[in-house]
């Protein structure tokens, strides 16, 4: 088979994995209103391509001492690297999917001898080992802040929380302009294509994230740095494709180069992805290179193949020095003291860091999270957000409950279903025990937390004003919300009786339906902290009703 057909099938395959990823990630979302005591499942294995990231299985066994369900099959990406090379990185991965197509975008800064020499080896492109190896030192302290900079974590937590609401928003506005039309054709046109639409692609509810548009605008950037350097991304920063070039250094398939062919043409640099120097007259880097074939596609000599168990010259493992590996370990081993040492922990953390239903203790959930947004994508009320500085610097971008954006639903599991590393342990809705008739966990709920009244904003408390939204809201059973009448009198002078709420601790799971139900718009007057999450047993009440 010639050199032109194996391009074609690497395209196809770039196509197809880009696809079926941004298929999963769509549907990384509840179809439909929930019910309010039916179980809510998801039909797709929406955690695939985690479970096919290497790098997210290494850290996370070096980070908990061990490896979630699912994580071994990234053993298939793997060994076959170390027969074929960065095989993944040209043929399968999204992220350099992408970062492939708009890097062949023309480009003033990418014409003639600037685009052969930016394809270059450059000594730059060993920035992304030292990420790796800081990476996984930090994993050695129980930190999973390789997260931030896994391709997949990225793909996930910028399309899934910013690029996706971007695009329901834009075309709902656009499908609800012309169902508005005078003429009944368009307008039948998009009622249809709304309800196709709805069915396939766009959520159930139009969601926002906190910081979805710093999130995008980071997306933005490197995509448009491919513009400039091509695979910017691939070559500098990226950890996983850095743990497959080590890797790929005992790989059998290489370039093989027939010197007395070449005319130095420089072609074969023309559309070279990873700046792995496949000219003649210097070493391969085999290390960098991402197998897309278009060297040898594009030598007009035909000096150029891939061959089993080649034999010349070649720099096989990554050129990257003692100074810049003993960086690289500085810099993960000093960064999670750092980062932990300026966070507020124990009775100083954060009193509204509300963690999903099944999340582990806050060092236990900081060793596994990878900051991926899964969770706050599939959630149905739209009430996982990732944190700022609620968590401190080591815990950005992990997810946290909003309640006065949405609250969790009392039937729905989702979030620890999609996590893929055990963050969000995986539990039933029985096991979470909010419904009534569905557990026998009813005397043990999970708990995120403890509801609290700001009295001197609570209508009934402060305006002898009749309200009783909060207890109609609360969703367990008994209700933890309760209401007993009071003698008051208002601004007139009358008396009048008014049910005045109050929480019950013993009862209140912290799922922010009151809080996000109250009716004061600008901060409401029931509001919910972390104190007495099933989670943290240094996080809870000591003194109990009698």
């Amino acid at each position: 088979m010639d050199d032109s057909h194996w391009r074609r099938r690497r395209r196809i395959s770039q196509i197809f994995f880009l696809l079926l990823f941004l298929v999963l990630l769509a549907f990384t979302s509840l179809r439909g209103i929930p019910g309010a005591t039916s179980d809510i499942h998801l039909a797709l294995p929406v955690r695939l391509f985690f479970e096919w990231d290497p790098l997210i299985a290494v850290a996370n066994a070096i980070a908990s001492h061990a490896l979630y369900r699912g994580l071994l099959w990234s053993l298939t990406i793997l060994l076959p690297t170390l027969l074929l090379g960065r095989f993944f990185c040209g043929w399968i991965c999204p992220m350099g999917t992408l970062q492939h197509f708009v890097g062949n975008m023309p480009s003033e800064s990418k014409r003639g001898k600037q685009r052969i020499e930016s394809n270059r080896y450059k000594r730059w492109q060993t920035i992304k080992y030292v990420v790796l190896i800081a990476g996984l030192v930090a994993a050695a302290f129980g930190s999973m802040v390789i997260g931030w900079l896994d391709p997949f974590s990225l793909l996930v937590r910028s399309i899934g929380l910013s690029i996706l609401p971007a695009f329901d928003y834009a075309t709902r506005a656009m499908l609800t302009l012309l169902e508005q039309s005078h003429v009944g054709a368009i307008r039948s046109f998009a009622t249809g294509v709304h309800a196709v639409l709805s069915a396939l692609v766009l959520d159930s509810r139009q969601a926002h994230f906190e910081q979805g548009l710093v999130l995008g605008i980071m997306f933005l950037a490197i995509l448009f740095a491919s513009l400039r350097v091509t695979r910017f991304w691939c070559r500098s920063i990226c950890p996983l494709g850095a743990l497959l070039g080590v890797v790929s250094r005992w790989s059998v398939l290489g370039l093989h180069k027939v010197a007395e062919k070449c005319n130095n043409c420089n072609r074969c640099l023309l559309h070279c992805q990873g700046g792995d120097d496949p000219i003649g007259g210097v070493p391969w880097r085999k290390s960098e290179c991402l197998m897309c074939m278009n060297c040898v596609g594009s030598c007009p000599e035909h000096a150029l193949a891939f061959r089993f168990f080649r034999k010349e010259e070649e720099v096989a493992s990554p050129d990257l020095g003692r100074r810049r590996a003993i960086t690289g370990l500085a810099a993960g081993a000093v960064a999670v003291p750092l980062m932990r040492a300026n966070t507020g922990m124990g009775k100083s953390r954060h009193e509204r860091l509300l963690r999903p239903p099944g999340a582990l203790d806050e060092p236990d959930f900081l060793s596994r999270c990878i900051r991926c947004g899964e969770c706050m994508k599939v959630c149905p009320n739209n009430a996982l957000h990732p944190t700022l500085e609620q968590a401190g610097m080591e815990g950005l971008w992990t997810p946290m409950l909003v309640p006065r954006i949405g609250y969790c639903e009392p039937s729905c599991v989702l979030c620890s279903e999609v996590c893929p590393t055990g963050a969000i342990w995986q539990i039933t809705p029985r096991e979470k025990g909010w419904v009534v008739g569905v557990g026998v966990a009813q005397n043990q709920p999970v708990r995120l937390g403890t509801a609290f009244y700001d009295r001197g904003r609570c209508l009934p408390w402060a305006m002898a004003t009749e309200c009783i939204v909060c207890e109609e809201w609360c969703p367990v059973s008994p209700k933890a919300i309760y209401l007993e009448g009071a003698q008051v009198v208002d601004s007139a002078g009358k008396a009048k009786t008014v049910k005045q709420p109050s929480v019950d601790p013993n009862r209140c799971v912290g799922c922010g339906a009151c809080e996000y139900a109250c009716p004061l718009q600008d901060r409401p007057a029931v509001y919910v902290t972390s104190i007495g999450e099933s989670r943290s047993p240094s996080s809870q009440i000591l003194l109990t009703r009698k």
